[in-house]
């Protein structure tokens, strides 16, 4: 892990001099004579050591009074591995704040969500990021205000309102101070793209390399429930349930980034979507690192060579993955797909897609908590495991968004009746993001390391996983292809 890596001012010195861009995003390199901020893969000519200082966030940058560079717009860099694969405070802050805890709730509701004082978390923030939630959130504030300014022909007013300044004043103040431009010279100094349909918001994710979409969009649109989910033309489209709205994304892979279209019903919405959706296709990985962990296992290391940078394919909502893990216990995908389709003709929301294809959002717990058990056709047992989760993620009491507390998520997982290790461990990878956890029971791993010579009982595959920690989530893809993976739930 490179926590703290802005504090290593050699290794710094030697991923800018060498613009190495997988660091981009854990560091950031202010210009002490120029007073700009770059990501350290900038194509400028590097400055002198003595003029360079490092930051561990955009926020920190702006909050020593840096201005973000014109060329490599650091800004755009991909997110921090760290908010992804810890579970800590800091990290759990982060992921809320990329969210949007902050602007919809502000900094107490941030702290109420995370159980500690609003000091705790400020401390904390400050001590590993140079800046505080306020602050951090300001910069997303400002991304996301200049990806509509570039991407859009939006009046600004409506800009400032959807990227959740308070006022046109502060908007603009924020802009020329974050990017040394106006809003509108921000506008005026790019080409205008291409146009496309009113409402649709059309952006580029950025990554690390090497990225393999192969297993990443093959899981998705294998289990893709019909209505809210399709793989159409090159493109994997989903709705998605939101804070202020809904909205339905298209994501195709490239060569360098994920082509995103957006439709949103509430501008506001914006950074929260591209959030998910980044999340899903775990893009803020570190692939680099992971693939240099599991090939020290010299039967991982060919799986690893033949297709590095394969990425866990997560989730948009946690709660809808918790209730699609119940569907799939011991049945087939199609079976799985079957059930949760009439789930959402049933009880989930009506939405309105120009494309077609799209028809629902995937039901909330608290309308899955409202329906008779009776109605699932599934075995009697399974009926209580369902109606006990969607009960409890209604009423609060289990709890499975980006915050939590993944050991104890875990737990609570395991204490409801029909949760077993397999259920939970697919949960604790796909919808809590832990990138350690692992799945010794699932059938298509034991096929895997039969075919591989590795032990096939679970407890001795797991200790043999042990020298692949913390990334034995990842080690799960490799293993899964080599077999083309089925997909089917079998284990509980």
């Amino acid at each position: 892990m490179r926590n703290g890596m802005h504090h290593d001012k050699e290794r710094c010195l030697r991923a800018v001099r060498s613009k190495d861009a997988r660091f981009d995003g854990w560091f950031f390199t202010a210009v002490l004579t120029t007073r700009i901020y770059c990501r350290p893969s900038c194509p400028a000519v590097p400055p002198k050591p003595e003029n360079m200082t490092f930051y561990p966030s955009a926020a920190a940058c702006q909050q020593a009074g840096f201005r973000a560079c014109k060329r490599c717009r650091p800004d755009t860099s991909p997110g921090s591995p760290e908010w992804n694969h810890r579970a800590d405070l800091v990290a759990r802050a982060m992921r809320l704040i990329a969210d949007g805890v902050v602007d919809r709730e502000g900094v107490p509701g941030l702290a109420a969500r995370l159980g500690y004082s609003t000091r705790q978390i400020e401390r904390q923030l400050l001590t590993e990021l140079g800046a505080g939630p306020l602050a951090l959130a300001r910069a997303q504030r400002a991304q996301t205000a200049r990806l509509l300014i570039e991407t859009t022909a939006l009046p600004m007013a409506e800009i400032a309102f959807a990227a959740g300044f308070s006022s046109i004043r502060t908007f603009n103040e924020t802009v020329r101070e974050v990017f040394a431009l106006s809003p509108s010279e921000l506008r005026d100094r790019l080409p205008r793209t291409t146009a496309i349909a009113p409402g649709v918001l059309s952006l580029r994710l950025p990554f690390r390399t090497p990225l393999n979409p192969d297993n990443l969009f093959g899981h998705l649109a294998a289990t893709a429930v019909p209505g809210v989910e399709e793989w159409r033309d090159g493109a994997y489209r989903r709705t998605l349930r939101l804070p202020f709205g809904h909205g339905i994304v298209a994501l195709t892979p490239q060569a360098d980034h994920i082509a995103c279209r957006l439709t949103l019903s509430d501008l506001r919405d914006l950074p929260v979507a591209i959030s998910r959706c980044r999340r899903m296709l775990d893009l803020d990985a570190d692939p680099v690192a992971v693939d240099d962990r599991l090939r020290t296992d010299p039967v991982l290391a060919p799986l690893v060579d033949k297709a590095p940078g394969r990425r866990v394919p997560r989730t948009v909502d946690e709660a809808e993955f918790a209730v699609r893990a119940v569907l799939g216990q011991q049945v087939s995908t199609a079976a799985a797909r079957t059930h949760a389709a009439r789930l959402v003709t049933a009880h989930g929301e009506p939405v309105h897609d120009p494309e077609g294809g799209l028809t629902h959002l995937f039901p909330a717990p608290d309308a899955l908590a409202a329906l008779d058990p009776a109605t699932l056709a599934m075995p009697r047992t399974r009926r209580t495991t369902f109606a006990t989760l969607v009960r409890q993620l209604a009423d609060g009491s289990l709890r499975l968004g980006i915050e939590s507390d993944w050991e104890d998520s875990r737990a609570r997982l395991l204490a409801l009746p029909g949760f077993g290790p397999w259920t939970v461990d697919v949960i604790a990878m796909r919808a809590l993001g832990d990138p350690d956890a692992f799945l010794p029971t699932d059938l298509g791993i034991r096929r895997a390391a039969r075919e591989l010579d590795l032990p096939s009982t679970p407890a001795a595959l797991t200790a043999r996983a042990a020298a692949w920690r913390p990334w034995r989530a990842y080690a799960v893809q490799y293993l899964w292809a080599t077999d083309g993976h089925p997909i089917n739930f079998l284990p509980v």
